[in-house]
């Protein structure tokens, strides 16, 4: 089951995220989103357990708790399906994920 995971301190790392999982049981991944260009947190990030009812069970008691110093309560939930991108052209004119414009 992945786990969508917001509402995390900006200075929590994929390790923390995985141990505050783990208690539920098995995690498989454990991913704390970053910023391309700062580095840093973003604040929410990614947990895929090993299997749904421990998944479950981490919604339900991790959902709006405040985690350390953080006034954000967490939002804990079954992450949805990304549909694909296309990554073309904003203007509509979608020429595939690999079109690059030619440099002059």
């Amino acid at each position: 089951m992945n786990l969508f995971v917001a509402g995390l301190p900006y200075d929590l790392d994929d390790a923390e995220l995985e141990e505050i999982f783990e208690k539920f049981g098995p995690v498989v991944s454990a991913k704390v989103t970053m910023d391309r260009d700062t580095g840093k947190s973003r604040g929410f990030g990614f947990v895929r357990m090993q299997n749904a009812e421990d998944g479950k069970q981490a919604i339900e008691l991790l959902n709006d708790i405040q985690l350390g110093k953080n006034k954000k309560p967490l939002v804990v939930k079954e992450a949805e399906d990304r549909p694909p991108s296309s990554r073309g052209r904003q203007d509509g004119n979608d020429r595939g994920s690999d079109y690059r414009p030619r440099r002059f």
